[in-house]
């Protein structure tokens, strides 16, 4: 019996088994991953890639600066420190940031079982002596573990849009896969890809897909007129804040909703400067030397998909003129981003590893999966004997852009579900409680 299972362990579940060894170290705690070994975004190691936050808002600074698993200090270990403050840019590359992961999952002191692929997350049957029900996640290889409490840190789900449903591997993959969706093709490989999205995934496969086959014909379908600047604007950018989530937190379903749609530039259909400006340059220098290998298809609508052994092959409705026209591929890459925890749009109401528990677990009809201040799913009536359930970065309908997939606040919510499960799971002892009741009645006295 566990005080704490975590499902997953990406950088959420990292920063959380960071802030449990410095923070309440004496919990037992048990971390199951699908994965054979630590990995971030694995699938988009791109050359030339980089991150889109500041370095030092990384796993633990934000909440322990002097923390041997910052950034920093993993640049100095490593040596590059003095290389990499000379560097000339902004943010780091993600190939470096990924290593940075890497290195605290295999560092921290954390209880992991790789290569385990959660399949379902129950209650098990009330324990004799407390009355409490632990709960129980279950594996595809077989293993069962119990616990006093689970945090649920799986990632965000891919969004596929519908039409591209049955569309087989590798003729259509999500970004979250896209090199093994192009690892079988070779470097004089001239066919046809199909990027569908405007968003900074978006250029920056394009990009590499031009490094990556000079030969081949690249075309963007995006539902806009054009690549967007991302508001990289200070005064935008305090959505990262920790105050942010606090007034987010507070506001009404209504003035939740009017935020997002204020904000949505800072983090979504939008792109950095300079992968924009790079992409406009390459497009610029292949029309200088005569050749066209990207294409952009604006205001278009993908309004029905067909494949075949040929390939893949779109129906387009250009949004302003309502002209119709066909786009056959070899292959589609799917930079649409992913789902958020919510009731509309391509929102998913619960984790789908959550929906063997649904019923002891409040959801609102509009607004959703009910979640705490402190990330603690709220229980309905009928769970009143549940175990305090977590979850760790898919909060962002609840919280704000903060759990958004960035790194921003990993730290900081790391820090308020640790605090959470100790006032929850750990009893006060006998002494304590009892100078709490004698300090409680003085100052009930001196009213």
């Amino acid at each position: 019996m566990y005080d704490v299972l975590c499902v997953g362990f990406g950088p959420a579940n990292i920063a959380l088994a960071v802030a449990l060894d410095e923070l309440w170290p004496a919990a037992r705690v048990k971390f199951v991953e699908r994965e054979p070994a630590p990995a971030w975004q694995p699938a988009m190691m791109l050359d030339g890639a980089d991150i889109q936050n500041h370095p030092v808002r990384d796993l633990v600074t934000p909440r322990n600066p002097r923390s041997r698993y910052t950034f920093v200090n993993y640049l100095h270990e490593q040596g590059r420190l003095f290389k990499h403050l000379n560097l000339p840019g902004h943010h780091p590359l993600r190939k470096e940031y990924a290593r940075y992961v890497k290195w605290v999952a295999e560092t921290v002191p954390a209880d992991v079982d790789y290569g385990q692929n959660v399949t379902a997350i129950r209650l098990a049957g009330a324990d004799a002596g407390t009355g409490a029900r632990p709960v129980e996640v279950v594996t595809a290889e077989g293993r069962r573990y119990l616990g006093r409490s689970v945090v649920v840190a799986p990632g965000r789900s891919p969004y596929l849009p519908a039409v591209f449903e049955t569309v087989p591997f590798p003729q259509a993959a999500h970004t979250s896969r896209f090199l093994p969706a192009v690892a079988d093709l070779d470097r004089d490989w001239a066919g046809t890809l199909a990027v569908v999205g405007a968003s900074q995934s978006a250029i920056e496969v394009i990009l590499d897909l031009t490094n990556r086959f000079p030969a081949a014909r690249i075309v963007n379908v995006m539902s806009g007129y054009g690549y967007r600047l991302k508001d990289t604007s200070p005064f935008s950018e305090e959505v990262y804040f920790p105050e942010f989530v606090d007034y987010y937190y507070r506001a009404s379903e209504e003035g939740k909703r009017r935020l997002r749609d204020q904000l949505r530039p800072t983090n979504y259909s939008a792109a950095d400067r300079d992968v924009i400006d790079a992409l406009y340059m390459r497009m610029y220098e292949d029309e200088l030397d005569g050749r066209s290998r990207v294409t952009l298809r604006g205001n278009r609508l993908i309004t029905g998909v067909r494949h075949d052994q040929a390939g893949v092959t779109l129906d387009l409705t250009e949004r302003i003129t309502g002209e119709c026209e066909q786009l056959a591929a070899d292959r589609v890459v799917l930079a649409t981003g992913y789902r958020d925890l919510g009731t509309s749009g391509r929102a998913e109401q619960l984790p789908p590893l959550l929906r063997e528990i649904a019923d002891v677990l409040a959801v609102d009809p509009d607004a959703g999966l009910a979640v705490g201040l402190d990330y603690r799913v709220e229980n309905s009536t009928a769970g009143r004997d549940a175990p305090p359930i977590y979850i760790n970065g898919l909060c962002e309908t609840t919280h704000g852009l903060g759990d958004a997939g960035s790194f921003s606040l990993l730290a900081l919510r790391s820090q308020a579900i640790v605090d959470s499960l100790r006032r929850r799971l750990t009893a006060p002892e006998p002494a304590t409680a009892a100078a709490d009741l004698v300090g409680a009645a003085a100052v009930a006295a001196t009213r």
